[in-house]
């Protein structure tokens, strides 16, 4: 549970969380929220898991649930929800490197001038787009290649963790300068829900993963406790570690000052260890960046290739290099969309709101499937699987905080909702239309 969900948000979306709520009290509340919701989340996706124990994403389970449009719909938004993820994380390791090359602490002057500011994105969208190039011809070298890049690449994601917490025991002094602004005139109660929410946009991205738990309900032993107890103490484990880390920024940082910083790891660093160790973490960062490129890139075209099994794709997605295994077609069309949505968006900020609009989606139907699912299995209630308690409590909880999260998006930014809107009706009408088409075929022959 906890290496499915701690990957490198942490590094980038707390100075979200913090521009997007008034006080770090409403920070740390957002975080603790988000972890509730996983918890809620994690427990519903181990019961589907458990009652459909199969293979190929979501569709299956969707297709099941409902009617196969909606699962081709769901299932094709939540790959492109996952090359936007990709996008995003890619262009917080542009964001990282490109500090490294022109640190805003001795060139702010420069950085401040618009142009400048220009060249220095492209340079960005330049090192992302080469990471996914870079791990596109890793995983064209096959599964043992890409596997072995990722032990390493783990390791490093890891250290780093480690090291943003580390701050805590060195630094020697707290920096609070939002104490001022709280004696202040309080915002109203429906300006808070609405920066809350906001704040639970990058709170939903950062503890993302637990998702994943569909897939092994029908291999763990003893699923009726061994479930909820890894989900539990998982999930107890990832809150700490965050705010702990979250802590560790507004202790070094300022929350103010968290606000407006990007490269927050390598500002920490910087102001406790110098400049040098600043640069140092980047780098590495940036490596832990290229183990979430890589993984993305090794699961996702897996997925197509189970779509395609299904004839839900065609049959091309499924073919395999005859020396490397790979999945040739999927990893590149999966790396091509990846490429678009940078050039596209071209801002981590953008990418973020666009990717969990969709995920709101996969999230809501998913959960939602738990409801028509306990029906249609019910033969299964004293078999042995896993069975959540308080339920139905959870899953609405979750649905419900899913669905608040998505009509916040939509109201801060509703031309990238009426987008992804737009990207979700457009695969239900390309289901329909294919749909047509094989018919057609099939009475003519």
């Amino acid at each position: 549970m906890v290496s499915l969900v701690v990957g490198m948000g942490i590094f980038r979306t707390p100075a979200n969380v913090a521009q997007a709520v008034s006080s770090p009290t409403i920070f740390y509340a957002a975080w603790i929220a988000g972890g509730l919701i996983a918890l809620c989340g994690a427990l519903t996706y181990a019961e589907i898991g458990s009652r459909m124990p199969v293979t190929g994403g979501y569709y299956k389970v969707f297709a099941y649930a409902y009617h196969p449009s909606i699962a081709f719909g769901i299932n094709c938004i939540i790959l492109v929800s996952n090359a936007s993820s990709l996008a995003a994380v890619a262009l917080v390791g542009g964001e990282y490197i490109t500090g490294v090359l022109i640190p805003s602490s001795q060139n702010a002057a420069w950085i401040s001038n618009p142009a400048n500011a220009q060249s220095i994105q492209t340079i960005q969208i330049i090192i992302a787009i080469s990471a996914i190039i870079i791990f596109y011809g890793v995983n064209l070298l096959g599964l043992k290649m890409s596997a072995r890049t990722q032990n390493v690449l783990t390791v490093i994601k890891i250290l780093m963790v480690i090291a943003l917490i580390s701050p805590l025991f060195f630094a020697t002094s707290s920096v609070h300068p939002v104490i001022a602004s709280v004696s202040q005139t309080s915002p109203a109660f429906t300006e808070y829900l609405k920066s809350f929410g906001i704040g639970l946009v990058a709170v939903s991205f950062t503890y993302g993963g637990y998702q994943q738990t569909i897939n092994f309900g029908e291999e763990v032993i003893n699923p009726k406790k061994t479930i909820p107890r890894g989900i539990f103490i998982g999930i107890i484990i990832i809150i700490l570690l965050y705010l702990l880390i979250n802590y560790a920024y507004v202790n070094v940082i300022g929350f103010e000052e968290l606000k407006s910083a990007k490269n927050i790891a390598a500002i920490m660093a910087s102001k406790v260890f110098g400049i040098n160790a600043e640069r140092i973490l980047s780098v590495l960062l940036f490596f832990s960046v290229l183990a979430y490129v890589n993984i993305l890139l090794m699961s996702n075209p897996r997925v197509m290739a189970a779509m395609s099994d299904d004839e839900i794709l065609p049959p091309s997605f499924k073919k395999r290099n005859p020396k490397t295994e790979a999945l040739t077609t999927s990893l590149s069309v999966f790396s091509i969309i990846c490429v678009i949505i940078i050039f596209w968006a071209k801002k981590f900020d953008t990418i973020l709101s666009f990717t969990i609009f969709l995920d709101c989606f996969g999230m809501v139907f998913s959960a939602g499937s738990i409801f028509i699912i306990r029906k249609k299995t019910s033969y299964l209630n004293d078999s042995g699987i896993y069975m959540m308690k308080l339920y139905p409590l959870l899953p609405l909880i979750f649905i419900a905080a899913y669905t608040f999260v998505g009509i916040s998006i939509f109201i801060n930014d509703t031309k990238i909702s009426l987008i992804g809107l737009g990207v979700l009706a457009g695969f239900i009408i390309l289901y329909f239309v294919a749909y047509a088409i094989k018919k057609r075929k099939n009475v003519e022959n």
